[in-house]
């Protein structure tokens, strides 16, 4: 019985050890088996990059949706804050170029340039650079703002330049302008509008119109019988054309007025403008931009300044003005040459072909501008002296 027993656990023994052993298929699925992932190591493998990919999309998402509500946000701003829409009008915040003592003109180069300070208004001073025509540079040199004032009474005729948005009197393409008329033989007297540069006040239509006109009376209270001409560049233009239209109808007209790179009206320099593209095609854009300009009483109507008034009128426009289109110049000079007021006096409309480049304040580089300023100018010379 013992036998037995033992026979019978030897055999046991050997079947459990035949079963330990691998045979030739069960070792390939053996090693198989010990090669394959655990199911949950395969899953977390598989979320990794769907995690990654999910993360990316939702911060994406996160960033348009922020943009979308941005750009609805805006024009509801812009709307309830008139203001805003105003200081983008004037710019008169952004002051370029940057560390300029604009009462030292002649840093910029222009040696034969005084600095004044006039005062249009209580409260409000705006600073003024004066430079005497280039054939009086040497006797200019180390003189007061006395001997400056009376030079304007010299055989030279007067251009007031009134610029456009942003920077100051001292911008560049600006002190270059002045260089090339000085050159002319001209005294170019310009100033910075109340809130611009180093003047004190806050800017508005009425009163950098009102500034003008003060700067206009006090040339002519020094300039004797000198042609006095009136020169206005982009948001410039619609200065000078409220200023000149106040002149003639107080009977005082300048000798001529030059519009470089001028509009029709803000609304539709507004709209064409390229900061307005993104929403141009916005639902309500005119409600939403354009009449918080007008709340804010900002016009410039050049289109309907030009119909008051008589005397020369002369238009610079270049064809690749990325600011102010070309076409707005061009219907501005339209509706001039068929107004009545000018049916006496010579209007004039110069293009300036796209591939000069001079765009929106590079005019002053044509080597044919003196030539246009000599001929136009010399014929309202003479027209103001018959």
């Amino acid at each position: 019985m013992r036998k037995r027993n033992e026979s019978v656990t030897v055999e046991h023994e050997r079947a459990a050890a035949a079963a330990a052993v691998p045979g030739p298929l069960d070792k390939g699925c053996s090693l198989r088996r010990s090669l394959r992932l655990p199911a949950s190591s395969a899953a977390e493998g598989m979320k990794r990059p769907l995690g990654r990919r999910y993360g990316l999309w939702f911060r994406l998402r996160k960033l348009i949706l922020w943009l979308l509500g941005v750009y609805i946000a805006i024009p509801f701003l812009v709307k309830l804050c008139p203001a805003i829409q105003a200081k983008l009008v004037f710019l008169n915040f952004v002051r370029v170029p940057y560390f300029i003592d604009l009462k030292r003109p002649q840093d910029q180069g222009l040696n034969h340039t005084c600095n004044y300070y006039l005062q249009p208004e209580e409260d409000v001073t705006i600073g003024v650079w004066h430079t005497v025509p280039a054939a009086l540079w040497k006797n200019a040199r180390g003189k007061d703002q006395l001997w400056f004032e009376e030079a304007l009474g010299s055989s030279h005729p007067v251009i007031l330049y009134l610029h456009g948005n942003a920077g100051t009197r001292g911008g560049d393409h600006r002190v270059e302008l002045y260089k090339v008329l000085s050159s002319l033989g001209y005294h170019v007297v310009t100033f910075d509008y109340r809130g611009w540069g180093d003047s004190i006040g806050s800017p508005s239509e009425r009163g950098m119109t009102y500034d003008a006109l003060h700067v206009f009376d006090w040339i002519k209270a020094r300039s004797g019988d000198n042609p006095v001409y009136i020169w206005g560049h982009s948001l410039g233009t619609g200065v000078a054309t409220n200023l000149v239209r106040r002149l003639c109808e107080r009977e005082t007209p300048p000798d001529a007025l030059i519009l470089e790179s001028p509009f029709t009206n803000i609304r539709e320099e507004a709209r064409s403008h390229p900061f307005s593209v993104i929403y141009r095609y916005f639902p309500g854009f005119d409600w939403f931009f354009l009449d918080p300009i007008t709340t804010s009483g900002i016009k410039f109507a050049n289109d309907e300044n030009v119909k008051y008034i008589s005397c020369s009128l002369l238009i610079l426009h270049a064809e690749d003005d990325p600011v102010v289109p070309f076409h707005l110049g061009k219907k501005l000079y339209n509706i001039a040459a068929t107004s009545r007021s000018f049916r006496d006096y010579k209007v004039q409309f110069v293009p300036f072909h796209t591939d000069l480049g001079y765009r929106h304040k590079y005019i002053y580089r044509s080597p044919e501008l003196p030539r246009i300023l000599r001929e136009f100018l010399g014929k309202s010379e003479h027209e103001h002296h018959h």
